[in-house]
């Protein structure tokens, strides 16, 4: 697995910077026009719908999480641009069953970063598209909410009926930065969403190629097992403040939800 890497001697990216240092970003956050990933060399030899979702268009932040523009998910997960700081906005979502079990998965083979490696239910972005962004913390955490109800069904086929809006808990915003090879890695501030919910599986294979409910024990047995490879964020969140806020998962929870901070992880 990939270690988390701290930023050095880079700038601080701001609205009035962010295209001289990116000229790929639009500084319209709903609409811009962005070059597609489908015309690019870059990404010969991979998936072809993964290649497709890199013209998804990504929330570009500065360091305090306000959205100062927009740019393909290629651009956001390049290595030489997350090197100079580029930043977006992500969401982690935890679904647990009435047994209290983490849904987990499993990393489609196809993916072009991190693939194969177990990872929390859901990791995707809010889209620069209506409904997903936001500028005050209220705001943007309905526009990750939303986000991950149309991931939770893209991926895992579950519908939006058996994970409503409202029963998504936000907890915290983590800023942290990871390599996944030497071309792509994340660089995002990512909101840690949790619900309970006994949902229904439709597995997308091209995005998942594994799915598995798991205790807390069964979670850190597989810790243990060299074999398998966690994403870094998963580790990083595990590590740190996962199972405390599981094993208050049905009572006690609203004492972790709703955190103004951003956890810096870097």
């Amino acid at each position: 697995m990939s270690a988390t890497v701290t930023l050095t001697e880079t700038p601080a990216i701001t609205r009035e910077n962010v295209l001289r240092l990116f000229p790929e970003v639009n500084t319209t956050l709903i609409g811009g026009t962005h070059t597609s990933a489908r015309t690019d060399n870059e990404l010969e030899g991979y998936d072809e719908e993964q290649i497709r979702l890199m013209d998804e268009v990504c929330i570009v932040l500065d360091e305090n999480d306000v959205p100062i523009g927009s740019a393909s998910k290629k651009v956001c997960h390049l290595m030489e641009n997350i090197n100079q700081g580029l930043l977006h906005r992500a969401f982690s979502v935890f679904l647990f069953d009435s047994q209290n079990r983490l849904l987990l998965q499993q990393r489609a083979t196809e993916k072009i970063t991190f693939p194969d490696m177990w990872t929390n239910t859901c990791c995707s972005h809010p889209l620069g598209i209506p409904g997903e962004t936001g500028v005050t913390l209220d705001e943007s955490v309905l526009g990750v909410r939303r986000a991950a109800q149309r991931k939770l069904d893209h991926e895992l086929g579950i519908k939006s009926e058996q994970v409503p809006i409202d029963d998504f808990q936000f907890l915290t915003r983590i800023h942290y930065m990871s390599p996944s090879d030497g071309k792509w890695g994340e660089h995002e501030i990512d909101y840690i969403l949790f619900i309970k919910a006994n949902v229904d599986l439709d597995v997308n294979p091209n995005e998942v190629r594994d799915t598995r409910f798991v205790s807390q024990d069964d979670l850190k047995a597989m810790f243990e097992d060299k074999s398998l490879k966690f994403t870094p964020w998963f580790k990083l969140i595990c590590q740190s403040m996962l199972f405390e806020w599981w094993s208050h998962l049905d009572t006690g929870l609203e004492k972790y939800t709703g955190e103004k901070e951003i956890r810096r992880m870097l």
